[in-house]
C-alpha cells in the first residue's frame, strides 16, 4: 500500500488506463463508457479529471468533475471515481478526489455535488444537499446526495440538479436546460 499518490489531470495517453481501471473498479463498462461520452460534452472541462498513479507511473485511480447545474447555478459533478481493485483502501481515491476538488477550486468552481456513499464523502466536506433544499430527480436516498462549497463566502444555492446529458438523467425545466 502506498501512502504517496501522484495526482494530475489526465492526459490523453491516460484514457484508456482510465477506461480499464473503471472497468476493472465497476465490474462493467457502463460507467467507463459515461466518461467517455462525458469527455465529448459540453460539460466536460479540461483539467477536471484526476488520475492517482503510483510511483512507476501507472494510472490506479481517479476522479472526474463535470458541469452540472442547481436550478441556474453552475456547478459541478463529482463522479465517476474509481480505484483499481488490488489498490481499493490505499488511499489512491482520497488523493485523486482530494487533487479534483484542489483543481475545481483553483478554477474558480464553487459548487461540488456528488451522488455516493454516504459514509466516505463526508471526509471532503460533502453535506447531505437536501440541507441546503437541493434535490434531483432521481429516486435516491436522501444521504447519499451531497454537496460541498468551495468557498466558505459563497452559500450553496438551492433547487434541483441538471446533470449533463450523458448522465441520461432529466432534471430542472426544459426552457432552463442550457
Amino acid at each position: 500500500m502506498h501512502s504517496h499518490w501522484i495526482t494530475r489531470a489526465e492526459t490523453g495517453a491516460d484514457v484508456a488506463a482510465i477506461r480499464a481501471v473503471t472497468i476493472a473498479a465497476f465490474d462493467r463498462p457502463d460507467e467507463a463508457d459515461l466518461i467517455d461520452a462525458l469527455r465529448a460534452d459540453a460539460a466536460w472541462i479540461d483539467g477536471l479529471s484526476i488520475v492517482a498513479a503510483g510511483p512507476d507511473g501507472a494510472v490506479v485511480g481517479h476522479a472526474l468533475l463535470t458541469r452540472c447545474h442547481i436550478g441556474d447555478t453552475p456547478a459541478l459533478c463529482l463522479g465517476p471515481c474509481s480505484v483499481r481493485p488490488g489498490q481499493q483502501r490505499s488511499g489512491a481515491g482520497s488523493a485523486a478526489i482530494r487533487a479534483a476538488l484542489r483543481a475545481a477550486r483553483d478554477h474558480g468552481e464553487r459548487v461540488v455535488t456528488v451522488l455516493g456513499h454516504p459514509e466516505y464523502y463526508p471526509r471532503f466536506g460533502f453535506g447531505r444537499a437536501s440541507e441546503h433544499d437541493i434535490g434531483t430527480t432521481l429516486s435516491v436516498p436522501d444521504e447519499a446526495l451531497m454537496a460541498l462549497t468551495l468557498d466558505a463566502a459563497y452559500p450553496l444555492p438551492s433547487g434541483t440538479i441538471r446533470y449533463a446529458a450523458p448522465f441520461g438523467v432529466s432534471g430542472g425545466s426544459p426552457e432552463s436546460r442550457p
